[in-house]
């Protein structure tokens, strides 16, 4: 698994987190993503992501079913405690920059 996070522009990608399913990975970048708003020092931030059940289940609004799902919504708790404010937005695929940029690394690398 890979996660990509952006920032003011800039990607931030993880690869060789193992193997798992996609919503493990979309957890993983959305713990990613307050580790890398933490390390810039950010207090009032908003993440878009674009799997709808992972930031519904992170917000409470969809119960976590998996025991791993509910590791990581616990994980993400403890984790946004650290903020003044965390909000969580929905974007459709083609509008995430994090995905996007994943998509282009793997391509750069075919490539290379």
């Amino acid at each position: 698994m890979e996660t990509a996070v952006v920032l003011r522009g800039i990607a931030d990608i993880r690869r060789g987190l193992g193997h798992g399913g996609n919503e493990q990975a979309e957890w993983l970048a959305l713990l990613h993503a307050l580790e890398v708003a933490a390390a810039n020092g950010l207090r009032d931030i908003i993440l878009i992501g674009d799997s709808l059940s992972v930031i519904r289940q992170a917000t409470r609004k969809q119960s976590s079913r998996s025991a791993e799902a509910k590791e990581c919504r616990e994980r993400f708790k403890q984790s946004a405690a650290r903020f003044d404010r965390v909000r969580l937005r929905h974007t459709m695929r083609a509008h995430n920059l994090a995905g996007i940029a994943l998509e282009r690394a793997r391509w750069m690398q075919q490539g290379a």
